[in-house]
């Protein structure tokens, strides 16, 4: 199915997004390079700031350098008022790392097995900016939480307002 997602700066074929039952996709142009988004993304601490969920409260980590890398995020699902799992800690564990091209990551918790899902933004040098792509995958989450209706984690919506924030705080004023 495609759906019609209005973009700033669109260029043919960005308006058209491909979604499966398993995957979300959000693009975005936003007006920095894709060095500085792409630090903001490495960073534990640009995490939380640009979270649009409410749900990052903090991070503890080093800005991560390769596919491996982790860092700890002090989680409050509170925010999404949907499951009363209160306040806890996650390890963010990078799976793709491409300076300034792609960053994603899964998260290892307290839930056992590991879920599996994935999150991450591809960049794309565009017009004096960046198409970034936030992406949420959960095609290959382990079976046990493939019938468990927790997915998706992240609404559509959360993506594209975590965009918002990051283009607000990396566009040059």
């Amino acid at each position: 199915m495609f759906l019609r997602l209005s973009d700033a700066r669109p260029r043919p074929g960005d308006m058209l997004r491909a979604v499966s039952e398993q995957r979300i996709e959000v693009p975005r142009w936003i007006e920095a390079e894709p060095a500085t988004i792409f630090d903001v993304l490495r960073d534990p601490h640009g995490h939380v700031a640009i979270d649009a969920s409410g749900m990052l409260m903090a991070a503890t980590g080093e800005p991560v350098e390769a596919v491996g890398d982790r860092f700890t995020v002090h989680m409050d699902r509170e925010a999404l008022g949907d499951r009363p799992l209160g306040r806890y800690d996650v390890d963010v564990v990078i799976t793709v790392y491409e300076p300034d091209q792609e960053i994603a990551w899964t998260i290892e918790g307290q839930a056992r097995p590991s879920m599996g899902h994935v999150y991450g933004y591809r960049l794309e040098p565009l017009d004096g900016g960046t198409r970034v792509v936030s992406y949420h995958d959960w095609s290959d989450i382990h079976p046990e939480w493939a019938d468990r209706d927790v997915f998706p984690v992240i609404s559509e919506q959360a993506l594209k307002a975590t965009l918002g924030i990051l283009a607000r705080n990396v566009q040059k004023v």
